[in-house]
């Protein structure tokens, strides 16, 4: 089943996507928001390097938090089958996003292979009423914190600390964390972008590299979102740039400020959304002219949108290539609950058939 409307007539969705792609040709500043598996992704990037338009994650800031760690400052990081094996000593850094718990969940009730403990020693960097991820057998982690001081000070004092200095606030439990770390072989911190700023990112990639002037540790990226990684890497071996590109001047421009999609539609640069995303789509506050294209797996038009496909979702509706959170790497995933609803890239696909090959570039 493939439903379409235009604004809210019901259509055809070869008609649908023959409207989308005639609104992408007069648009002047299309922009697109991504929250699709990768197949979805390039079918996407491909169509923007069509019409010029600039794309960016459904949840950008925290994709671009990460993207930023490693194309500004690098970070020492490991894979999950590395941490599983490896790890010692494990530290929670921040409040880490829901789809990672059940891992972390693992690393609480399992043994590293390479190491005579019985058990792992978890720790959780944060505030005073951070919650860890639920640790098995009603364990708790050791929680280091500078009282209600944020995230990115309390990095910047445990790294003082662990460099024998004086801190005006000290970290709690400093002392079981010291002692932790002198035994350990391999300690590994868990990180996201989700709700951790950049410069916390940066400290804690400067912790990191200080405990490896004397031992081992390393990272562990858990993204905010995996679709989100798993669009910025496709974005990456596309154009060489990842997410928040534009194709405003016929070739791939990465600016992270520039192209980010959400400040584009709030100030007004943009005149049309296409907007991917098997979640439903609630429409903004309007604040201008611009049009909305919205693929969505929905049974109803999206309010305000002037074109609304149906589609289905990853790993659901159909079979899919995704990024794997839990192997670092893209895996295939089948469909669990097969149906007739379109996958993105071929709705995106569709679209893209009808756009004019001599369509003028946007400015």
């Amino acid at each position: 089943m493939a439903v379409a409307w235009i604004g809210n007539r019901e259509t055809l969705v070869e008609r649908a996507a023959a409207h989308a792609a005639a609104l992408l040709g007069s648009s002047r500043c299309p922009v697109f928001s991504l929250d699709t598996d990768i197949h979805g992704t390039r079918a996407a990037i491909a169509l923007a390097e069509r019409v010029g338009a600039a794309y960016d994650h459904a949840d950008g800031a925290a994709v671009s938090r990460e993207t930023a760690l490693f194309t500004d400052k690098g970070a020492m990081t490991v894979a999950p089958g590395e941490t599983r094996r490896r790890a010692d000593v494990v530290v929670i850094v921040g409040e880490l996003p829901q789809i990672h718990h059940e891992f972390v969940g693992e690393l609480s009730a399992t043994v590293p292979d390479l190491s005579a403990k019985n058990q792992r020693e978890i720790f959780l960097v944060g505030s005073n009423g951070a919650s860890a991820p639920p640790l098995s057998n009603g364990r708790t982690a050791t929680l280091l914190s500078c009282g209600e001081a944020g995230l990115g000070a309390t990095l910047a004092a445990l790294r003082t600390q662990c460099r024998g200095r004086q801190t005006s606030q000290p970290v709690s439990n400093f002392d079981d964390f010291a002692k932790a770390l002198a035994a350990a072989h391999f300690p590994v911190f868990l990180f996201s972008g989700d709700a951790t700023e950049g410069l916390a990112l940066e400290m804690l990639q400067g912790l990191i590299a200080d405990l490896n002037r004397k031992s081992r540790a390393s990272g562990l990226h858990l993204p905010a979102s995996e679709n989100g990684w798993g669009s910025a890497l496709a974005s990456t071996w596309m154009t060489g740039f990842p997410l928040r590109t534009g194709f405003a001047r016929g070739f791939p421009e990465f600016d992270p400020w520039r192209y980010d999609v959400a400040r584009m539609i709030a100030a007004g640069e943009a005149d049309l959304h296409l907007r991917i995303s098997s979640s439903i789509v609630q429409r903004q506050k309007k604040r201008n002219r611009m049009a909305l294209i919205a693929l969505a797996k929905t049974q109803k038009p999206v309010v305000g949108a002037a074109v609304t496909i149906a589609i289905g979702e990853a790993g659901v509706d159909h079979e899919a290539v995704v990024y794997s959170s839990r192997t670092g790497s893209l895996r295939s995933i089948d469909a669990r609950a097969a149906s007739e609803l379109p996958s993105a890239a071929t709705i995106i696909r569709l679209v893209a058939s009808h756009v004019s090959t001599e369509a003028a570039l946007p400015c």
